[in-house]
């Protein structure tokens, strides 16, 4: 929001110097569309200093100086169904490809609540609910949908579910539906305090002119869209817009872009944040191999929104599509908002950009002399001034999130009807109706397995032991539903890519200082070629694990990480178990606390949560005697946590534990992850030689079924990710395990040319084009992670 108060000023002279007008402005000029685009072109340093002291400004006005606000949300893909064509979009789809995916056209509100309220767990505040521009006017089997759940049109089915939202969890919904006329507008105020929709820009040629990246988009004309953002203004509507920079729009493009956005919030007041996003391309679209947005010309962009739009206009950028090495010029050219961000769900819209982990992105904003700040849905601005910008049938919920500041409250949302009566059975929650209209085909629900699976995606705490176990022990079309709910729990939260790392084994039990003098040996001079020779192949990860013999010092342990960093610097080390870093602890006298802190200084990233079976006494005693004791186990990996380092969980199942050791198991995992937030992923192996059925007779594909699409459901919004170890169940059978809940292939394990036997699983290689494939036959799109499942950077191991 503009304060639109400053005098109007006679414009600069034009041959007036970039410096000059960068004193009009912070004096109160507003530039125009020519300074502006002159602006656009000066050097990014002088600019980031002048938009870096008109922000700092607008926050002592605000009174918040140097806080960073973001918002903590839930991403809802209503439904990916559009009636345009953008030439970058990876978000829409069509009826073929949803039956393909198995996807419905549209959520029904049983699973919009099973992930808003796993957001609502984890402290979420938004629910924004994104979808395609009028779905019914191109598709009839959107019309068909909407027809048989009683809605006249998308909006009103988006009003339903943001009634909904808000009144079971207390959240608040953005809605960001796109192309609204004015009665729409007035439909969705009374249940969202806030809306959006970006402008992108105001080019009319890359609307009109066939090829470019609009044409073919009736939504996408930048007068309607203009017309949509002035009549939010009309209606009172705190409203969300931006621009998009590097879509083929040319620099006049933007700055009559930015220019139309300030001209409207001065006829209003009522744009709370401009979005200034960079093009990123996206692969499978018309785009996909056009360049990604300059990062100057970005910069500038960002710079210059500030300029232009003053000190109290929100600037927000969102910090998933730039590298974590970039955030830091991002705030230093004047930006105050991340925007939202989640700690459950993907970024649908850019599905091969992970949000930061909030904690990281804290991290990132105080390294840079700023506070992170969590916001509502609606600025502080507007949530301050409730009366006169939000409707008043949200003030209630607005009020029970808010501070004295406007700022969003250290509390859990709580839904009005939150405590509806839960069935006997494992104590669910039954989703109330919030109008007369029903969604549901009926409104009890199906017995059996397919309920439990249901109940266990909204609320995986309600479920009791024996419901689980039930769960476990599906067959038949029982499985299929049990594994539906789950790829259903998958696809709403961490979304639909197939991730892969691409790593090498080294065995440290393998080590030998002395040098190599059998097969599987190595030395530390073979460690740094190791790395080397893996660094060369693209691997962005080396994973260590593995005790040293009691004949080696356990120095070496520390040597051997940084043999490797000498082999590949920049290359991410994934090292040592809680067994092994025990032994590293005992053996140098340097106790479990002083062995994690060796082990940061010497250069391990994160670590394996291996080394154990099943956490049960009982199991270890039986299979496993040699492993770490459970109790000292969970004290080394929560140690391990606490430390700093990221690690992954792992149960191997299908030998002696019964159904009941693999459900306390997934819930000691749980309430680990609950205290320590240290696990990345969780992998169920089949333990090599087991093959025990739960059920007798099953086959082994359906035993991994159930055992993945259980842990999906049980740690859903705790550990994200469910890797399925490809190794152990074969290329075939992890494609089908990628359809029960799955969402990782793990690592390519590649050997390389040097000393290959010293890794555990050598001849065991997943190359990418392998990865690739796979994905594609599932109709989802792939992606190369870090270890942490972050986005690769290039030239990261180099």
């Amino acid at each position: 929001m503009s304060t639109g108060s400053a005098a109007p000023q006679a414009a600069p002279a034009r041959g007036v110097s970039i410096d000059d007008l960068l004193a009009r402005v912070r004096d109160g000029h507003r530039p125009d569309v020519d300074e502006t685009e002159r602006l656009l072109q000066a050097p990014i340093d002088v600019l980031s200093r002048a938009a870096a002291l008109l922000r700092d400004e607008g926050l002592e006005r605000a009174g918040r100086p140097h806080v960073i606000t973001y918002s903590r949300k839930v991403f809802v893909p209503l439904t990916t169904l559009c009636r345009d064509r953008c030439h970058y979009c990876i978000f829409v789809d069509t009826p073929g490809q949803l039956n393909l995916l198995r996807k419905p056209a549209y959520m029904s509100p049983e699973q919009v609540l099973t992930v808003v309220r796993q957001g609502q767990a984890l402290g979420c505040k938004e629910a924004l609910l994104t979808l395609g521009d009028r779905p019914e006017e191109r598709w009839p089997e959107a019309r068909a949908w909407l027809d048989e759940h009683g809605f006249a049109s998308t909006i009103e089915y988006v009003a339903h579910i943001a009634r909904l939202i808000t009144a079971e969890t207390g959240m608040l919904v953005h809605a960001n539906p796109g192309v609204m006329h004015p009665d729409e507008l007035a439909t969705l105020r009374p249940v969202s305090p806030s809306m959006g929709m970006m402008l992108e820009t105001t080019s009319r040629r890359l609307y009109e002119e066939p090829g470019q990246v609009h044409f073919g988009s009736p939504d996408k004309d930048p007068d309607l869209r203009l017309r949509v953002i002035d009549d939010a203004g009309v209606a009172g509507i705190p409203f969300t817009t931006g621009i998009l920079v590097g879509i083929g729009e040319t620099v006049r493009d933007r700055a009559e872009s930015l220019v139309a956005l300030r001209d409207l919030d001065d006829r209003h007041g009522h744009v709370q944040e401009v979005i200034v996003q960079n093009f990123r391309a996206k692969p499978r679209t018309a785009m996909q191999g056009a360049p990604d947005a300059d990062m100057h010309e970005y910069l500038a962009a960002v710079a210059v929104a500030r300029l232009v739009l003053g000190p109290d206009m929100r600037i927000q950028v969102p910090p998933n599509l730039s590298d974590p090495r970039e955030l830091g010029l991002l705030i230093a050219a004047g930006i105050d908002d991340w925007g939202g961000v989640s700690p459950l769900t993907a970024d649908h819209v850019n599905p091969e950009r992970p949000w930061p982990h909030i904690d990281d992105l804290a991290a990132q904003t105080a390294a840079h002399g700023f506070t992170l700040r969590e916001r509502l849905t609606a600025h502080p601005e507007y949530v301050s001034d409730a009366a006169a910008w939000i409707d008043p049938a949200l003030h209630a919920p607005l009020r029970a999130l808010a501070d004295a500041t406007g700022l969003a409250a250290d509390v859990i949302p709580t839904g009005a009807r939150e405590a509806a009566a839960a069935p006997a059975t494992g104590g669910t929650p039954v989703p109330a109706a919030s109008s007369a209209r029903r969604t549901s085909s009926s409104s009890t629900p199906d017995p059996g397995v397919r309920r439990l699976a249901d109940a266990a995606a909204s609320d995986p705490l309600a479920l009791d032991d024996a419901d689980w176990t039930r769960l476990l022990h599906a067959t038949g079309a029982e499985l299929d539903a049990l594994t539906a709910a789950a790829d259903d729990a998958r696809r709403y939260t961490v979304g639909e890519p197939v991730t892969l790392v691409r790593n090498r084994n080294l065995t440290s039990t393998g080590f030998r200082r002395a040098g190599r003098t059998g097969t599987g040996e190595f030395d530390l001079a073979d460690a740094t070629a190791i790395a080397a020779d893996a660094a060369a192949l693209g691997a962005t990860e080396i994973c260590i694990q593995g005790a040293l013999p009691a004949s080696e010092d356990p120095s070496g342990y520390l040597d051997l990480v940084r043999a490797v960093k000498r082999g590949a610097p920049g290359i991410h080390v994934h090292a040592y178990r809680p067994l092994d870093v025990r032994d590293l602890a005992d053996r140098a006298g340097l106790g479990l606390a002083g062995a994690l802190a060796a082990m940061a200084d010497a250069g391990v990233d994160t670590v394996p949560g291996t080394g154990v079976k099943v956490l049960s006494e009982r199991v270890r005693g039986l299979v496993a005697p040699d492993d770490l004791e459970i109790d000292r186990w969970v004290e080394g990996i929560t140690a391990a946590h606490r430390a700093g380092f990221r690690s992954t969980s792992v149960l191997f199942y299908g030998h002696v534990e019964t159904a009941e050791e693999r459900i306390a198991h997934l819930r000691r995992l749980r309430a680990i992850q609950s205290e320590t937030k240290g696990f990345a992923e969780f992998v169920p192996i089949p333990l090599p030689g087991g093959d025990v059925p739960l059920v007798a007779g099953r086959a082994p594909l359906d035993e991994h079924r159930a055992m993945v699409a259980v842990s999906r459901l049980l740690l859903s919004g705790s550990i994200a990710h469910v890797q399925i170890p490809w190794t152990r169940v074969g290329r075939e059978s992890a494609a089908a395990l990628l359809r029960a809940g799955g969402d990782d292939l793990g690592g390519t394990l590649y050997d390389g040319a040097v000393l290959p036997d010293a890794g555990i699983e050598q001849g065991l290689e997943l190359p990418v084009a392998a990865a690739e494939r796979i994905a594609r036959s599932l109709m989802r799109p792939f992606r190369l992670r870090t270890t942490d499942y972050g986005v690769v950077s290039a030239g990261v191991a180099a």
